[in-house]
């Protein structure tokens, strides 16, 4: 049995938490957004570092205190973290400076020693029709700075969860959901990649905010927890939710998008979240295909 760890809050009963002081990174993002209105919602006061006013605008929008710093010097991260019950890191900079980013904030949650959730993702396991916590990993070339990084992670101490989610959509965003309509050719065909015989693990975002939520009420160490709502459709099934589709062959979609960002997209991956609902979680918003059939 795990160890658990509860730091600076009560619990009112078995199944209810009081209100916990959260901080957290990427709060202006897409996933951020939906993780600080889950979590005000659920009564948490969360603080928000951000790196600009308009994200600091943002955040206070959705009932978040933002506080705007350098999210790459750990000091004053972990002094933002202090006087928190737990952290999470979610912000990303989507260029090769994440890494020094991820572990800037790892050392000022080293400092802080408060309950910490990280973020990693799904591409971590590679090819695999079946992927556990467990699997063997194997990240394309985009994601493999993932592994040094989340080792540090694991062996640091704290007590760690590490959110891997899979594909993310919903409300229309998300930018791999969002590129099949905007890649639509001058004959109006949606391109897939490859051949689109590849599956994709798929959860919506709002499923993704509240076990968010989950792992940071909680206060344990659950190491890797997939996000996954079990929704694996082929890359040709999300397309032809859009209109006709056009195959191209693995070489014609690293043309087009970039070989890293291409091989990752090319991944055949599978998985059903059965950790997570271990957890309590149950997602229960629309697939991807529903979010791609919307007008």
């Amino acid at each position: 049995m795990e160890e658990v760890k509860v730091t600076g809050r009560e619990r009112a009963g078995a199944d209810s938490v009081v209100g916990m002081r959260i901080a957290l990174t990427g709060g202006s993002g897409y996933i951020g957004s939906a993780v600080i209105a889950e979590l005000v919602r659920a009564g948490h006061q969360v603080t928000a570092l951000v790196r600009s006013g308009a994200s600091a605008d943002r955040v206070a929008g959705l009932g978040a205190l933002p506080v705007v710093g350098d999210l790459f010097e750990p000091a004053w991260v972990a002094e933002q973290f202090a006087g928190a019950d737990a952290v999470a890191h979610l912000a990303a900079t989507g260029d090769a400076t994440t890494a020094q980013l991820d572990r800037s904030v790892v050392a000022a949650a080293k400092e802080a020693g408060l309950p910490y959730v990280h973020t990693s993702g799904i591409w971590l396991w590679g090819d695999n029709p079946a992927i556990t916590e467990e699997s063997p990993v194997q990240p394309p070339e985009l994601t493999a700075w993932r592994i040094p990084v989340e080792e540090t992670v694991l062996t640091s101490g704290l007590v760690v969860t590490i959110v891997a989610p899979g594909i993310v959509h919903g409300h229309g965003g998300g930018s791999v959901a969002g590129s099949f309509a905007a890649a639509r050719t001058p004959g109006g065909k949606v391109p897939l990649v490859g051949d689109g015989s590849q599956h994709w693990t798929t959860v919506h975002v709002d499923d993704l905010a509240v076990l968010y939520r989950i792992v940071l009420e909680r206060g344990e160490g659950l190491g890797y927890v997939i996000a996954a709502s079990g929704h694996n459709p082929t890359v040709r099934e999300l397309g032809e939710a859009v209109g006709d589709v056009q195959p191209e062959t693995p070489d014609e979609s690293r043309r087009r998008l970039g070989a890293p960002f291409a091989d990752a997209l090319l991944l055949d991956q599978q998985a059903a979240g059965t950790k997570a609902r271990t957890l309590g979680w149950t997602p229960a918003r629309p697939t991807m295909l529903d979010d791609l059939r919307r007008p």
